[in-house]
């Protein structure tokens, strides 16, 4: 062949190639996946291991099947892996908790980890830390991480935080879980702190004491349902450094347990896009919100600087409802939702008495445990 040729055919090879890469990257993790995280394609590729056994560890254990990376595990077993310590999930890696049998999968005792971690793609999965955990600790903890995706989880009984979202992680999906009903000591939903395109879509939040989440940094916040906040729902950055929250289509339902602040602790540095957003305060067992104002963020050194058009790059890209509409969404759809447990529906229920029941708690003993 010409050397004219070769390099013809070089380059021909080369830009499929490209093609190629560029269509993986755009290839979306599941049908239904939105937002920063949507183009994660976990172990897409790799060895598919299956858990076998509830064991805490061993062959066969959830602990030996996340050990590695560049791998799909699927579940041949549901029911409850009791962690006896800590565990940390590898990258390139997908959680399939939607191939267990029965009523699922639930991870409870412990802390699972995510930090440090790129390229994970979780869905239906139950993550209970407990008050058994460590302190310090949360439920999920995700530090310095990126390209993730997380649809259909519970994320609950926290011992720092639910959710611990930190560190610089970016490019990060949150969709379709209920994140709550944290416990001893700050009983709190989420810090997102130092995080940049992180997506909050389609989830419920409730029985926080506060932080649904606490936003510091470039955050999607959209058609999300917070219930039963105490002191605040959805709280700004409020720090010297710039926070940008798109805030869109979200419900704020006050419970038995509720303040009046649907959403506060904001400073001047917080940049807030508002559209679409109700507020629920009355208690009164009736869904009657009304629309959430500038006004009710806070006023003088605690207002946020309202801007006219989203932050975070275009919403398009996001299944966006009316505030109602995207309540009997969560309603129907979040949490591990294919086989809800008894944990989950009693959550739910809360919900759908609209300020009648709920209960912020200590320990998850109060409400029945698992």
């Amino acid at each position: 062949m010409k050397p004219k040729a070769i390099l013809c055919l070089a380059l021909v090879l080369s830009g499929n190639l490209f093609i190629s890469s560029a269509s993986a990257q755009l290839s979306r993790a599941f049908n239904g996946a939105e937002g920063f995280g949507q183009y994660a394609s976990g172990g897409y590729g790799g060895e598919t291991v299956h858990v076998t056994t509830l064991n805490d560890s061993g062959p066969g254990s959830f602990r030996d099947a996340v050990s590695k990376s560049h791998r799909i595990v699927v579940f041949d077993v549901g029911g409850i892996i009791r962690l006896k310590s800590n565990v940390a999930v590898s990258s390139d890696i997908s959680l399939l908790g939607d191939t267990a049998p029965s009523n699922g999968i639930t991870l409870y005792g412990r802390s699972t980890s995510f930090s440090g971690q790129k390229n994970v793609i979780v869905r239906y999965v139950r993550f209970r830390e407990g008050i058994a955990g460590d302190k310090g600790k949360c439920s999920v903890n995700l530090s310095k991480g990126s390209d993730m995706i997380f649809d259909h989880c519970s994320i609950e009984w926290g011992r720092w935080d639910c959710l611990g979202l930190t560190g610089g992680s970016h490019d990060i999906t949150f969709q379709n879980c209920i994140i709550g009903e944290g416990v001893d000591p700050q009983r709190f939903g989420s810090l997102s702190d130092s995080v940049t395109n992180i997506t909050y879509t389609h989830n419920l939040w409730i029985n926080n004491q506060s932080r649904n989440p606490k936003a510091k940094g470039r955050i999607q916040y959209v058609n999300n349902v917070v219930y039963n906040w105490g002191v605040c729902g959805l709280v700004g950055g409020h720090s010297a450094g710039d926070h940008f929250q798109d805030v869109v289509g979200n419900y704020f339902i006050a419970g038995p347990n509720s303040g009046k602040h649907a959403v506060g602790e904001c400073a001047k540095t917080d940049h807030v896009f508002l559209k679409g957003n109700f507020v629920d305060l009355d208690k009164d067992g009736q869904l009657n919100g009304r629309e959430l104002v500038e006004a009710d963020f806070g006023a003088g050194e605690s207002a946020p600087t309202f801007v006219a058009a989203p932050s975070n790059g275009s919403l398009d890209s996001l299944t966006i409802e009316p505030a109602a509409a995207a309540l009997n969404s969560v309603l129907a759809g979040a949490g591990c939702s294919l086989h809800r447990d008894a944990v989950d529906a009693r959550l739910i229920d809360a919900v759908k008495s609209f300020g009648q029941s709920g209960k912020i708690i200590h320990r998850e003993a109060e409400v029945g445990g698992l």
